[in-house]
């Protein structure tokens, strides 16, 4: 019999959101905020998985409200992202959103693009003013981790640590 999938979030039995990593044993907060340093959504794993594997789960996520009736907002106005998130399935479901990116090209990727020559392709757009705003996301990770619960995390079990994030980002909203 197949194990039942787990959701991104690393819930369900056993998903504690703690692991491995080179901090020691650690769990990861990915997240996505908007120009105001404010969490739009977030997601705790455990500390040895990559961020790009929970890229899509982040922005699917999102939900603003609406200032009149009628459903909330899913889709970002534009992502800017480090490096670590050039990879093609990112971009690539950026592209069938018709979500504007600014992502940076990683070098090995730009050597292999040139070697291949007219076959590789054009160069993915980049905008250097925007790329300099992606600090935002740092900064509502700094805010979050204002909370003592969440810079320390004492909470045993990954469910509770979800709640203890999700109250900070909730207080980083009321105060804004």
């Amino acid at each position: 019999m197949a194990e039942p999938r787990r959701p991104p979030g690393g819930g369900g039995a056993g998903g504690e959101g703690l692991g491995r990593s080179r901090g020691g044993f650690t769990s990861k907060i990915h997240l996505s905020a908007d120009g105001c340093c404010r969490p739009l959504s977030l997601i705790v794993t455990r500390g040895q998985r990559a961020d790009c594997t929970q890229f899509v789960p982040v922005l699917e996520k999102i939900r603003v409200p609406r200032r009149e009736l009628g459903r909330p907002r899913k889709k970002p106005d534009s992502v800017s992202a480090d490096k670590a998130y050039s990879n093609g399935p990112c971009r690539q479901y950026l592209r069938r959103r018709g979500i504007p990116h600014t992502i940076p090209e990683k070098a090995d990727s730009q050597a292999a693009r040139l070697r291949k020559g007219s076959r590789g392709g054009r160069p993915p757009g980049y905008d250097e003013d925007r790329y300099k705003k992606r600090n935002t996301v740092e900064r509502a990770i700094n805010k979050l981790k204002n909370s003592r619960a969440v810079a320390t995390r004492y909470d045993k079990r990954g469910y509770v640590f979800l709640g203890t994030v999700t109250a900070a980002a909730l207080v980083i909203w009321l105060r804004s």
